[in-house]
Formats: structure tokens, C-alpha cells, sequence
């Protein structure tokens, strides 16, 4: 149905959005540039540039009813469990603090939609969005692919996410790569960020979207990347989301299997604490005992 739209549109004026195939164009502005609106929020859009990942997200859920060491990822980062859902954005087209659900259950999100409190009810408060400054992509190649001289890896993917993305050259801060496994280091925070410059969080979702097979780009545009002449396929996706506060999450968030070793330890370290309390008071009062006897002795010898 997308595609017959778009089809369409395209037929009626030739007017398309490039960089976002999930839009309708009716009409060019004055300058000659097409004026293209969001399916799901009807909101317009600068084809010339990414369009917002709140606004993606609200288009899907629309047209689905219709070679250096590896990093760890921060204690604090989160990853985006809670799949799709229908977002609410503002008139910038970014997420807005609370998100619900049609049942009434809300979440706080950061700038990038993903949850990073527990789910409550309506009264749930959300004070600010929270901006994510750190984005870190973990995949791999094919396994059975060779290994790839990381300076030629590193120049590929920079410019992909120049060229295809938009991305500032500045906000990759490093790309590290351990045979089959690739980390690509996004870095963006708020005082970095000028009006109008792509978001890290918008071009991560772009790619990640181009990595599943499922391209935003309008035409053939699938993600088609080659390392010194050999193809790079890429699959097994995680990212994770670093923001400039950390996650507000209960314990209710944490799984059975680490609550139990949390319990554990705890037991360990009770019994531990407790046994060294019972054998200090055997030793203090080992040590009155003999202090008692020998004050006794001194006591019984006769006087010279």
C-alpha cells in the first residue's frame, strides 16, 4: 500500500522524498523543492536531511495498521527492548519526556524514545527529556568473511555515515574492530549540537534500518559496503543508549537469575560478618578468662 502511494506521487508531479519513502508530496513550495508530509502525524518534513526517528516510528505504526580493543558498554547504558511502539512527538518531531500506551501506561524516555524509568499510570511525571550523548553500535561480519585491515574498515564507515547519513565527521568518535565483531562509537552532546545538524540518534536508526534490510531511503538505495574491495555484510545488531543522566530503573527491571545471585551474595556476606562477630567473642572471652585466673593467682601468694 506504501509503495502504491508513493507510486502515485510520483506519477501525479515526480515530487518524492529521497531521504524518507514513508511520506506523501502533493506540491513544490515557490523555490521548487517538494513539500512532503509524514504518513501517521501529516507533518512536513525537509526532504534534504533525516528525518526524525520519533516521526519514523509513528510512520511504521501507521502503515502497519495500514581493529582496536572491543569496548563494554557503560553500567548506565540501555538498550531498546520495548520494540515498536506509537510515540508521541512534538512540533519538532522529536519524542516528547512521557510516552503511553493506549491502555494508560506511561514511561519516561530519553532522546532517542527509549524507556529509562519503570511503566506507571497517567500520574507518572516526566520533568525533561534526558539527551542521549553516547551511542555505541555492536555488530559483526559474517564469520566465514576475512578479516579486514581496520584503517581501511574505520575510513569506510566513517564516510558511509557522512555520506549517507549526514552525520558531522566529529560525532563518530571511534569505530573498533575484533574479527568478526565491529563497534561503531557515536558522541553528540548537547552543547555540540547546532540547529539543523543530524542527530546521532537519527542517523543510528537510519542505519539500523539499513542493516535489517528495511532502507527509509526512497528507490534502490540498500546498504551496499565494500572493504578493500571485498564486500562487507553486515548482521546481529545491538546498540546501546548512554544519556547525559542515568536510567531511573526499580529493581523490579532486574531478572530472576540476577536477583538471586544479588541474594546470594548478600546471604554470604551476613554469614560471613556474623561468623567473625561470634569468633571475636570467643576469643574476648577466652581472653577474661585467663585475665580472671591470673589476677586469682596473684591474690593467693603469700606476702614476703
Amino acid at each position: 500500500m506504501l509503495a502504491a502511494v508513493i507510486g502515485h506521487a510520483a506519477a501525479q508531479n515526480q515530487c518524492v522524498c529521497p531521504t524518507n519513502k514513508m511520506t506523501v508530496c502533493d506540491e513544490r513550495d515557490p523555490s521548487g523543492r517538494c513539500q512532503c508530509r509524514v504518513l501517521g502525524s501529516n507533518q512536513a518534513v525537509n526532504c534534504s536531511t533525516l528525518t526524525s526517528k520519533c516521526l519514523l516510528l509513528k510512520a511504521r505504526m501507521s502503515a502497519s495498521h495500514s581493529g582496536r580493543s572491543l569496548v563494554r558498554p557503560s553500567e548506565h547504558a540501555i538498550v531498546d527492548n520495548d520494540g515498536l511502539y506509537d510515540p508521541d512527538c512534538d512540533q519538532q518531531g522529536r519524542f516528547k519526556a512521557r510516552q503511553c500506551n493506549q491502555t494508560s501506561v506511561c514511561w519516561c524516555v530519553n532522546s532517542v524514545g527509549v524507556r529509562r524509568t519503570d511503566k506507571g499510570d497517567l500520574s507518572l511525571k516526566c520533568d525533561e527529556v534526558v539527551r542521549t550523548y553516547h551511542i555505541l553500535i555492536d555488530l559483526r561480519h559474517r564469520p566465514d568473511a576475512p578479516a579486514f585491515n581496520h584503517s581501511d574498515l574505520d575510513a569506510e564507515l566513517r564516510q558511509l555515515f557522512q555520506q549517507r547519513y549526514l552525520l558531522q565527521p566529529k560525532f563518530v568518535s571511534a569505530v573498533h574492530y575484533e574479527h568478526p565483531t565491529i563497534q561503531i562509537e557515536l558522541r553528540q552532546n548537547s552543547s555540540q549540537k547546532v540547529a539543523g545538524e543530524v542527530d546521532i540518534g537519527d542517523a543510528a536508526y537510519y542505519f539500523e534500518r539499513d542493516v535489517k534490510g528495511e532502507s527509509l531511503f526512497l528507490g534502490p538505495r540498500d546498504l551496499n559496503l565494500r572493504v578493500g574491495g571485498q564486500p562487507l555484510v553486515l548482521e546481529q545488531m545491538l546498540i546501546y543508549y548512554l544519556d547525559e543522566k542515568p536510567p531511573q530503573f526499580s529493581m523490579k527491571r532486574l531478572t530472576s537469575g540476577l536477583i538471586a545471585v544479588v541474594v546470594v551474595v548478600v546471604v554470604a556476606v551476613v554469614a560471613g560478618v556474623a561468623v567473625l562477630v561470634i569468633t571475636n567473642r570467643r576469643k574476648s572471652g577466652k581472653y577474661r578468662k585467663v585475665e580472671i585466673k591470673e589476677l586469682g593467682e596473684i591474690r593467693q601468694k603469700p606476702s614476703l
